[in-house]
């Protein structure tokens, strides 16, 4: 028999995840306490970097939390093929990460396009994460 998750631990395991983004207490970039996200390539090259809310994620309700607002990265790093997502505290620790695909191709974060120029301005219009039942 498979292992199913009542919602309120599926709530609790998803806000202990997300808290940690909260967590840190150097300042990286963003103030202490402030977690950021990056957007890579297939390499790991950061093709851009967005500031998390000074809580990155609201409470979760049936195993999902949503983000705050996330910052424009008003200037990517550099060019590339975007295929991942990582998320970090403000002590550089990498909390967890995922993949990125275009629009409806089922990615943890999708994108309008996963093709980024330097220099462009790269947006997370929103975010969310999810505990499956099981």
């Amino acid at each position: 028999m498979a292992l199913t998750l009542s919602i309120p631990a599926r709530d609790a395991m998803v806000d202990a995840l997300v808290d940690l983004i909260d967590g840190g207490v150097a300042d990286a970039g963003y103030g202490a306490g402030v977690g950021y996200m990056t957007i890579t390539d297939s390499g790991d090259t950061v093709l851009a970097e967005l500031a998390m809310s000074a809580t990155a994620f609201g409470a979760a309700s049936s195993g999902t939390a949503t983000a705050a607002s996330i910052s424009d990265d008003a200037s990517a790093d550099a060019t590339g093929t975007a295929a991942k997502c990582k998320f970090y505290d403000s002590d550089d620790t990498l909390i967890f990460e995922g993949t990125v695909t275009a629009t409806g191709g089922g990615g943890n974060v999708e994108l309008v396009t996963t093709a980024i120029t330097a220099t462009q301005t790269v947006s997370i219009t929103s975010l969310t994460v999810t505990m499956p039942a099981s």
